[in-house]
């Protein structure tokens, strides 16, 4: 099952970029609307945990997949185990490394 099929099937309220901006939408302007949309970013790209990370402010959260596989099977079983463990800390404004076996978690804001 697609990833945004998936997440929405377990309850999750997702969009993909491309539903809420233009496709080639900067990394700040992507940023902005997950604030004013109260989201998460879930992504591959590291720049977003760098431009959140920078930007001094406690949201929005940054979801960091750096798993050896991408294949969409994959994800959606790590995600299904991943997200119930951080919700919380989403909730509260954090940058979560999510990789193969480990999750590190930042506070925002980071100092």
């Amino acid at each position: 099952m697609r990833l945004l099929r998936f997440l929405r099937s377990l309850g999750h309220d997702v969009a993909r970029v491309n539903e809420l901006l233009s496709p080639t939408a900067s990394d700040e302007a992507i940023v902005a609307a997950a604030t004013r949309e109260g989201r998460s970013i879930l992504t591959q790209d590291l720049d977003f945990s760098a431009v959140v990370a920078l930007s001094g402010r406690t949201v929005p959260s940054v979801i960091s997949l750096r798993l050896s596989s991408s294949r969409v099977e994959r994800v959606n079983a790590v995600l299904q185990e991943v997200l119930p463990d951080v919700e919380q800390d989403l909730l509260q404004g954090a940058i979560m490394t999510v990789q193969d076996g480990r999750i590190r978690a930042r506070r925002l804001p980071v100092e």
